[in-house]
């Protein structure tokens, strides 16, 4: 009888432990095979974006260096066409730059004031409004901009209304979240330690989050400034919408500009596929791609230098 029982006890612990296998297979299966996927992935989009966007200097005879350098664009010229886009290179770099001076302090601040200045209730009043900017689609950005925010500019500051001013506001409102959510996590991640040690040795409320905190979350902090500025330099609807899309350098804040992500969204479906103006294009699409992965490498050497 003990033999018996015996027996069928590890009968059932080889099933239950050939089953608890099958299932750690299977998983290891599922997450390789995403991973596998997601490489995959970047790197059709990266090899298929970079066919196309060379196609202008490698097949069309495309000077490069006339298209970064030059601000003449005049595609359609069809004896002298010109496909300088550093109008719309130096367009994307302001209004992100530009943008990021102006969501940075706002969002480092509301961290700051969410973790160390009021964090009983704090969070319960801006986590709400922090979720319902998320939640907002960028055409509604950029519809309020057009019909409140560019009217404001036109008859406060003149001109046209539609400027780098309306893309660097709007834009600024757009990554105000990210730079926010990500600062809030570095302040809280900080060990409660330094807080404690900073208040033992004398200092202030203010000295200890100017000295103390915010040098040792600086490489995420920092993380989250640039975050953004990946997410405004990739944006095009609410952009479009209000800084003018014109093809010239603007000489001031107020002046209208454009940018690589709306020259693409405006001229891409009068083009013909292949044609010099479209591969042209491309190359615009190249150049973001790029700049995407310039900021993914940035945010990994941020992300080696944290402290914490």
């Amino acid at each position: 009888m003990e033999k018996s029982i015996s027996a069928k006890e590890r009968l059932l612990k080889s099933k239950s432990s050939k089953s608890w296998l099958d299932g750690e297979l299977r998983g290891k299966i599922l997450v390789t095979l995403s991973a596998i996927i997601m490489i995959s992935a970047t790197i059709a989009i990266t090899i298929f974006l970079g066919t196309k966007g060379l196609q202008s200097f490698l097949k069309n005879g495309v000077s490069p260096i006339e298209f970064l350098t030059s601000k003449e664009w005049n595609p359609t010229n069809k004896e002298n066409p010109m496909y300088g886009a550093l109008s719309f290179i130096f367009g994307s770099f302001a209004v992100t730059f530009l943008s990021a001076l102006v969501a940075a302090p706002l969002g480092i601040g509301g961290a700051i004031f969410m973790t160390e200045i009021a964090p009983s209730w704090g969070r319960k009043i801006l986590q709400p409004v922090i979720e319902l900017l998320v939640g907002i689609p960028s055409v509604v950005y950029g519809f309020i901009g057009l019909t409140i925010l560019v009217p404001f500019i036109r008859e406060k500051f003149g001109g046209l209304g539609f400027s780098l001013l309306a893309g660097t506001i709007v834009l600024s409102i757009m990554i105000l979240p990210t730079v926010t959510t990500i600062a809030t996590d570095a302040m809280s991640s900080i060990p409660k330690n330094l807080r404690e040690g900073s208040y033992a040795l004398g200092a202030t409320r203010w000295q200890t989050i100017r000295k103390v905190l915010i040098p040792a979350a600086l490489p995420t902090l920092l993380t989250a400034i640039v975050l953004g500025m990946a997410r405004a330099f990739g944006e095009a609807l609410a952009v479009q919408m209000v800084i003018g899309n014109v093809r010239n350098l603007p000489n001031s804040i107020l002046d209208p500009a454009g940018t690589l992500t709306t020259i693409i969204t405006l001229n891409m479906g009068h083009t013909t596929y292949g044609s010099v103006e479209n591969n042209t294009l491309w190359s615009m699409g190249l150049i973001l791609l790029v700049m995407s992965f310039a900021f993914i490498l940035f945010i990994r050497y941020l992300s080696a230098r944290r402290k914490f």
